[in-house]
């Protein structure tokens, strides 16, 4: 795929991309390299992988981690249960040991997981690693291995090279700092929160719908709410879901509708202290400033 191509493929999926993120998606393919997106949440970090995975039409494989996550979860596990019952069967017809060993320590008792399936896939898939940043160090610094040779070793199955190398996309909310090895070993891209422009972009083509001019009174009323002493600032997530609540109302302007917009914040307001914060004069300072 050509790097100019890249937005415009991202874009029929629904995904607005800047030039930058359109050239650090290039470089990941063109390189094979990791690509970790690092922003706070709900920039679309994780819609990046969803988009890239339908641009290429394969499988997106997700990793969601969290703290304790081992290799377990994340590579492969043996089917313990299944293997019980193999070998009291076989034990009760009088094979070897050996004999059953080989057999319960096999493909058809192996349990893939997120890592190990996506190097098995046949055509290269998406693997999102999402939130790495809730992983400890210790799984960090296990999948840094993985990485760098795109293959994992399995004691009882020897080791397993990849099929096809995979995309990979490690999403980070800088919940804590990562290795310095990690940063070293993926190309880096920073998600902000959208511009005005590219956010009303971005609602018109997830909303095709809506009213040109709708869509910048909504980007611009976010933008400046996200200024706000916020506990929790609304995500593009929450923009859409909000646009798409005031079309459906039939909203047109911002201005004229100051109860329903006080009363469908909702949409974009997710902690009691926030809703109260959000008091109907403080609403009606922000549509000022769009109208």
């Amino acid at each position: 795929m050509q790097r100019k191509d890249i937005a415009d493929r991202l874009a029929g999926v629904g995904y607005v991309a800047d030039t930058q993120l359109a050239m650090a998606l290039w470089l990941m393919e063109s390189l094979q390299r990791p690509l970790l997106l690092e922003g706070a949440a709900g920039v679309g970090k994780t819609e990046v992988a969803k988009a890239l995975a339908q641009i290429h039409d394969t499988r997106l494989i997700r990793l969601q981690c969290y703290e304790g996550l081992d290799a377990n979860a994340a590579i492969y596990e043996w089917n313990y249960q299944r293997q019980l019952l193999a070998i009291k069967a076989r034990e009760g017809r009088g094979e070897s040991a050996d004999a059953v060993e080989k057999h319960i320590f096999s493909e058809e008792f192996l349990l893939e997981r997120p890592l190990l399936a996506a190097i098995r896939e046949d055509r290269p898939a998406v693997l999102l690693i999402d939130e790495i940043d809730r992983a400890d160090e210790e799984f960090e610094a296990f999948l840094l291995e993985v990485l760098s040779d795109y293959q994992i070793s399995i004691p009882e199955l020897g080791t397993v090279k990849a099929v096809s190398v995979p995309l990979v996309v490690l999403t980070s909310n800088g919940t804590r700092e990562l290795s310095d090895a990690l940063r070293r070993r993926c190309l880096y891209h920073f998600v902000d929160y959208p511009g005005e422009d590219k956010e009303a972009r971005i609602l018109q083509t997830r909303l095709p719908g809506i009213d040109v001019a709708l869509a910048q009174q909504i980007a611009a009323f976010v933008a400046r709410l996200r200024k706000e002493d916020l506990r929790k600032v609304p995500g593009v997530a929450e923009s859409l879901d909000w646009a798409a609540a005031l079309v459906g109302l039939d909203v047109r302007d911002l201005a004229r509708e100051p109860e329903v917009v006080q009363d469908t914040l909702l949409c974009l307001l997710k902690t009691q202290e926030d809703r109260l914060a959000l008091a109907p004069e403080v609403t009606q300072r922000l549509l000022g400033k769009v109208a």
